[in-house]
């Protein structure tokens, strides 16, 4: 340790060094990652499978918010023409 003058402050001499991995194969290969191509077609497979599934869930959606409209709109037809239907009796019964 050094000597220091009174007054100046404390200096940190040490450096932090990289610590080196422990591999006992220090060649070229150790460089290269692992790839398991089987594992990344089944990744794919599946996040395919997952987008085709969430594109069928929303034409799914439409066609039922399509037949809603439909028989709704059929529905309102039915209930108006019933309705003249109704009022054109009423009024041929009590005339009116």
């Amino acid at each position: 340790m050094e000597h220091r003058a009174e007054g100046d402050a404390p200096t940190l001499h040490l450096m932090s060094q990289q610590v080196r991995e422990l591999d006992s194969d220090d060649g070229p290969a150790s460089d290269i990652p692992f790839v398991d191509h089987e594992a990344v077609r089944q990744t794919v497979r599946f996040h395919r499978a997952r987008r085709k599934a969430r594109t069928e869930h929303r034409k799914r959606g439409r066609r039922a918010a399509v037949r809603f409209w439909l028989v709704f709109a059929a529905l309102l037809v039915v209930s108006v023409v019933l309705s003249v239907t109704i009022w054109h009796e009423i009024q041929r019964l009590f005339g009116l």
